[in-house]
């Protein structure tokens, strides 16, 4: 079991009586001395609030960047991933419960400073670094230290993420944040009040201020049968993502398995799946990815212009690459919007490299 750093936290403010009011992400806690806010991570010490979780780390992994999933990022590299412990959501279908819902004291963990975390993923032989598996905005001050150090070395920095931070949280990392992937869970609050104890309208804020900043954005929805999976929901989502963060922004619908206090549901009919993305292609979007449906054509990149195939990808690896060196599709000249260079039909790294 890992030694937890203790460190003053970052975007808070003292609001009298030893109390302190987090400014991190949307819950926007006002916390007591002696307690902790919603993500149970930043804790009030005699007036003063402080991460319990710099350096902590529970998760450690290499994976495909197309895993993320970003598909229009440096495609075919690998990422350097490492997650923490809690979170500032209480989903009831969260695949890494373990971590994000376990109580800090009972985890087993590792410390790994910012200076070395760089370092193991430079070994790795990774092109950047994705803070993921639980939430992300809740270990800022760590994750911000990490993504200097990383620019510096030159490693790309990713974020995957529910979203739910504040703006100045969002403004205080994004000049060394490159992509997000932004998981918008629903497009109604009753499914963030009801599944997640949150709300919707601040990560569709986040959502748009990161495009605005110039981060490279995806957007995920995960698809539950009969809890987010109504078709004029569907709909109203695509509609919002074409609007505020314009048709070529990669969307991925991801197809629903019972998970953690979901069980009871079934996983989403293939059906459902492929009317999501008949529906985000009506409404304008160019780019309509399906996951976690190995097999499917939505898994690939296709030009919107002329319809060929660009990128065929399978579960997560990249069998096939045909856009230019100059970002085009070879066959109309279509530009089609990818970030960085493709890493070419390279083996996955070693085990972290060492």
């Amino acid at each position: 079991m890992g030694i937890a750093v203790i460190k003053e936290a970052m975007l808070y403010e003292k609001i009298g009586d030893n109390k302190v009011h987090c400014k991190l992400c949307a819950h926007s806690c006002k916390i007591s001395q002696g307690k902790r806010g919603f993500c149970g991570v930043r804790e009030n010490r005699d007036g003063e609030l402080y991460t319990l979780i710099y350096g902590t780390v529970s998760s450690e992994a290499v994976d495909p960047v197309e895993k993320k999933p970003l598909y229009h990022f440096y495609p075919g590299s690998y990422v350097y991933s490492v997650g923490s412990i809690g979170c500032n959501f209480r989903c009831k279908h969260c695949q890494n419960w373990s971590i994000s819902q376990v109580c800090l004291e009972d985890a087993y963990t590792m410390d790994i400073p910012p200076d070395e975390l760089v370092e193991r993923a430079l070994l790795s032989r990774s092109s950047s670094i994705a803070w993921t598996y639980n939430e992300p905005t809740i270990w800022h001050e760590y994750t911000y230290e990490c993504a200097k150090l990383a620019k510096e070395a030159g490693l790309g920095t990713i974020y995957v993420t529910n979203g739910y931070m504040t703006p100045d949280a969002l403004r205080h990392i994004a000049p060394y944040l490159d992509a997000a992937n932004i998981d918008i869970k629903a497009f109604t609050e009753k499914f963030y009040h009801d599944v997640a104890s949150a709300k919707l309208a601040p990560v569709l804020e986040a959502s748009a201020l990161a495009k605005q900043l110039g981060i490279h954005v995806e957007i995920t929805n995960l698809i539950i049968p009969s809890v987010n999976d109504s078709l004029d929901e569907i709909r109203e989502l695509s509609k919002w993502v074409y609007k505020n963060l314009g048709p070529e922004t990669p969307l991925h619908f991801t197809r629903f398995h019972p998970q953690y206090k979901m069980q009871d549901l079934y996983p989403t009919p293939v059906k459902t799946m492929e009317e999501a993305c008949k529906i985000a292609t009506e409404e304008g979007m160019k780019y309509v990815y399906m996951g976690n449906v190995p097999g499917s054509d939505r898994n690939n990149t296709f030009c919107p212009n002329c319809g060929k195939m660009l990128i065929k990808r399978g579960y997560f690896d990249i069998e096939k690459y045909e856009i230019t060196p100059e970002k085009t599709c070879p066959k109309c000249g279509e530009h089609i919007p990818i970030v960085g260079e493709y890493a070419g039909s390279k083996h996955p790294p070693s085990e972290y490299g060492y």
